[in-house]
């Protein structure tokens, strides 16, 4: 009777999740790396900034940020997971083939130890895209 349970619990679950996913079309799954999306790609979504001095001043990345669909693409609002870590973006029309940027600068003071933080930009075409940066910073 345990094993039967056990059984329920655990293959049952996962069964339905993998039958879920033989369904999902490319455009519901979320960009990673290279990977395109209703028509836009980071070239490289994650950065580590390595060990950087608390006392050295402002740190920023450039994404780039590519249209690879037939329609113009505006990034319309980047937003970074904390305060410490402030966006910039190209605010204009992205044009088919073109490259806009998302810059991304993190304030180390007052924060030292290891730091992971996410920015998350919106589309006018309703995609969001996640970049990571990462680093330890070092009093």
């Amino acid at each position: 009777m345990l094993k039967k349970g056990l059984f329920l619990a655990i293959i049952l679950p996962a069964l339905a999740g993998l039958s879920f996913m033989a369904f999902t079309t490319p455009q519901d799954v979320t960009p990673v790396g290279n990977e395109v999306k209703k028509g836009i790609v980071i070239a490289d979504p994650d950065h580590d900034f390595g060990t950087i001095k608390e006392n050295g001043g402002l740190v920023s990345v450039v994404f780039k940020v590519t249209n690879v669909s037939q329609d113009d693409i505006i990034v319309v609002e980047v937003h970074a997971s904390c305060g410490c870590t402030t966006p910039q973006w190209t605010k204009e029309p992205i044009q088919p083939g073109k490259t806009g940027e998302i810059t991304a600068t993190f304030n180390p003071k007052g924060r030292p130890g290891p730091f992971t933080k996410t920015i998350t930009a919106t589309t006018d075409k309703g995609e969001k895209l996640i970049m990571h940066i990462r680093g330890v910073v070092e009093a």
